[in-house]
């Protein structure tokens, strides 16, 4: 039988160890360096988070803690809109940033 809990928490770490390699290739510039940094705030927020979760001690804690991991992600979702919309990632990084894009989403 799959563990859908353990299935989840892989699927978090493999995204949060793909957004760092990902945020280590961009060019950075004045513009990009503050917006890695953010991402890689809240990005990271997901995984520390949802993890942080399952040792929580009530229900109320596990809830608050899974609340902050949905809040990074949709933060995270502006922050990767920015990088593609104001055309901020080199065109060989496009696909990968799409791709966690929709992860992310």
């Amino acid at each position: 039988m799959v563990d859908k809990n353990q299935e989840f928490k892989d699927r978090i770490y493999r995204f949060t160890l793909r957004l760092i390699k990902f945020l280590g290739s961009v060019q950075r510039d004045l513009i990009t360096k503050e917006i890695i940094s953010q991402l890689m705030r809240s990005g990271t927020s997901i995984g520390a988070n949802y993890f942080e979760a399952q040792s929580a001690s009530s229900k109320k804690d596990f809830i608050n803690y899974f609340n902050h991991a949905l809040k990074s992600a949709n933060e995270s979702v502006f922050w990767i809109n920015l990088l593609i919309n104001g055309n901020l990632v080199q065109a060989n990084l496009l696909n990968e940033c799409r791709l966690i894009l929709k992860e992310t989403e």
